[in-house]
């Protein structure tokens, strides 16, 4: 189930933004063969979930930040770093499949660079 935010967006480009991403998730969903790839990005950090849906559980996650954390910035080399641990990762579990969820992002740039690292690496999405 797609939850709607509780709230108005307080300017257009969020508002664009969120209707993007009920767009995007209206449509992709994720299973345990294939899990969904949720990627989160700010001005300073990415984060990329990885999501069972059908189960409703959060299989793991990759970061620029916190503990385990990929030692990188949120620039398109640092997603490359990030997207080959995902890709590592991912193999570790013996997933070769995934769906990505762009969460309402412009498919460029570092978001681009995440996706086309994990594509190099093996995974097929």
């Amino acid at each position: 189930m797609i939850r709607k935010p509780l709230r108005k967006a307080k300017t257009l480009k969020n508002a664009q933004r969120q209707r993007r991403k009920l767009s995007i998730r209206k449509n992709v969903s994720g299973t345990a063969e294939r899990p969904r790839l949720s990627i989160t990005r700010s001005n300073k950090h990415i984060a990329i979930q990885v999501i069972d849906d059908a189960a409703g559980k959060t299989l793991f996650s990759v970061q620029t930040f916190g503990k385990s954390a990929v030692k990188a910035s949120c620039n398109v080399e640092g997603a490359k770093l990030v997207g080959e641990k995902l890709a590592k990762d991912l193999s570790a579990k013996n997933i070769n499949n995934a769906v990505f969820d762009r969460n309402g992002l412009r498919y460029h740039g570092v978001v681009a660079a995440v996706v086309d690292s994990a594509r190099e690496n093996g995974i097929q999405i």
